[in-house]
């Protein structure tokens, strides 16, 4: 793979050199996604986030979201666990310390934290139970709130060795980076992987902890949409919890998400089509890689 500092561009040859593990067995053996988010306003961020990572390979899918809207999203992702947590009075997803969450976040084999949270402070209190829940080497995703609530907590990551994806927009490495991001985003990319240890996606852009880094060039206007994130944070999600290391399944993503979208152009114009119908090319996008 790259050397050390070396961009390179994500092409379809280059994934099929560095092609995803091929799973073997039942669903098992695809492992076991949870995605936390969802406030009482926002359900269907858990959603899109939801089926991109079972669209992506994942092989269970758990939901954790906002307890009134638990029942909506089990009939809406029928293929999926749901699990409602206790809300704040603004239909914030309150950490449960002593519920049923840690012992999802335990038992899983990738969490994705972040699609549709709200409330920074809630959202803190949940980056801890899930740090302190998950096992050493549980792949994480964080997404949206999460990563506000990262920049709170700057060092929580670093030297911990967990394997992190960090899908900020530029806003949320705004936050990360705790100043405006430059037109450079390869390079703020590559400054955020430095400083929290962690792979990160930045529109297109992913950047490794050990200085190695990678651009997609697919990507166009339409993936700029309402959900498109959470679709991109899913996605990864799942691709982590087919076996993929963290910088692999962020440079997949960012090329399926991309040529998704392309798929799309034809049916629905440049910025016609919404995130939902991502969902359905990203199947067929990694398998003609």
């Amino acid at each position: 793979m790259p050397n050390r500092s070396e961009v390179q561009v994500i092409t379809p040859g280059l994934l099929r050199d560095w092609a995803l593990p091929v799973p073997v067995g039942g669903k098992e053996s695809r492992g076991t996604v949870l995605v936390i988010g969802g406030s009482r306003f926002t359900p269907g961020a858990v959603l899109l986030a939801g089926v991109a990572a079972l669209r992506a390979g994942a092989g269970v899918l758990q939901l954790a979201a906002a307890e009134s809207t638990a029942a909506t999203l089990s009939i809406q992702v029928p293929e999926a666990l749901v699990v409602g947590l206790p809300e704040t009075a603004d239909g914030a997803v309150a950490a449960d310390q002593d519920g049923q969450l840690g012992e999802l976040v335990a038992a899983a084999d990738v969490v994705a934290l972040g699609p549709g949270l709200k409330g920074i402070d809630e959202t803190t209190r949940l980056l801890d139970l899930v740090l302190e829940a998950a096992e050493p080497r549980t792949p994480l995703v964080l997404d949206a709130y999460a990563l506000g609530a990262l920049s709170h907590e700057p060092k929580l990551l670093v030297g911990s060795g967990r394997p992190v994806v960090l899908t900020p927009n530029v806003t949320e490495a705004g936050h990360l980076l705790g100043r405006d991001p430059g037109d450079d985003l390869g390079s703020e990319a590559a400054e955020l992987a430095e400083r929290y240890e962690a792979v990160v996606s930045l529109y297109g852009h992913v950047a490794a902890p050990d200085g190695r880094g990678w651009r997609e060039e697919s990507g166009d206007a339409g993936l700029g949409t309402s959900g498109s994130g959470d679709v991109l944070a899913g996605l990864l999600t799942g691709l982590l919890s087919r076996g993929a290391e963290p910088a692999q399944a962020a440079c997949w993503g960012a090329f399926a998400h991309a040529v998704s979208g392309q798929r799309l152009i034809p049916r629905y114009g440049r910025i016609g089509f919404l995130a939902r119908e991502l969902l359905d090319e990203i199947p067929r996008t990694l398998a003609t890689v």
